[in-house]
C-alpha cells in the first residue's frame, strides 16, 4: 500500500517481556481497514480538538475531509499538525496512531480518484462529486486533507502486548 518504509522500534517500557515490534504492513492494514478514526487538530489558543471522522488510507497517507466552516478546518488554517488514530475500546486488537501535517488536496483529478475510493469504502451515502478543488454533496462542500505520516505508533493489546514506533 505504501512505498515508504519506516524505521521500526519496539518501546520495551510499554511492551510485554516477549513482545516484538508490530510489522508496519500489519499496522497499515489495520489503519486502512478501520471504519471510524479520531482526528486531532490544534485550536488557535493551543487547546486540542478531537472528533470522530471517516477517513481513507490511500497511497501511503491518511485522508480526511471537513466542511470549510467546521472547527477542524478553522484549526488547520493556522496549524497543520494533526493526529489521526483508530483502534478498539476493548483489551484486544491493535491501536494505530499517525502523526503528520495536513496538506489540502485541491486537484480535481486527485479528488475524483479519492471520491471513488471513499464511496467504495463507505457506500453510496458517502458519494461525493468534485468541483473547484472540493468534494460536493447534499450538505454543501468539504475540503480534503492528506496526512503523510511523519511518525506512527501501534499498540498491540494481544499477548504479549507491545508498543511500536515508526519513523518515516
Amino acid at each position: 500500500m505504501t512505498t515508504r518504509n519506516p524505521t521500526i522500534e519496539l518501546d520495551a517500557a510499554y511492551s510485554g517481556p516477549d513482545a516484538s515490534p508490530t510489522p508496519w504492513d500489519r499496522a497499515e492494514a489495520v489503519f486502512a481497514d478501520a471504519a471510524i478514526y479520531w482526528f486531532t487538530t490544534v485550536r488557535t489558543d493551543g487547546r486540542p480538538h478531537v472528533t470522530p471522522v471517516i477517513a481513507l488510507w490511500n497511497d501511503g497517507a491518511a485522508h480526511v475531509c471537513t466542511g470549510p466552516h467546521e472547527q477542524k478546518a478553522q484549526n488547520l488554517a493556522s496549524n497543520d499538525n494533526v493526529i489521526v488514530s483508530t483502534g478498539t475500546n476493548v483489551w484486544a486488537g491493535l491501536d494505530v496512531i499517525v502523526e503528520g501535517r495536513a496538506v489540502r488536496v485541491a486537484d480535481d483529478g486527485e479528488l475524483a480518484r479519492l471520491a471513488v475510493a471513499w464511496e467504495q469504502k463507505y457506500g453510496a451515502e458517502w458519494h461525493f462529486d468534485v468541483a473547484g478543488g472540493t468534494f460536493r454533496h447534499d450538505a454543501g462542500e468539504a475540503l480534503v486533507y492528506r496526512i503523510a505520516p511523519a511518525k506512527a505508533f501501534a499498540y498491540d493489546r494481544d499477548e504479549p502486548g507491545g508498543a511500536t514506533r515508526y519513523r518515516f
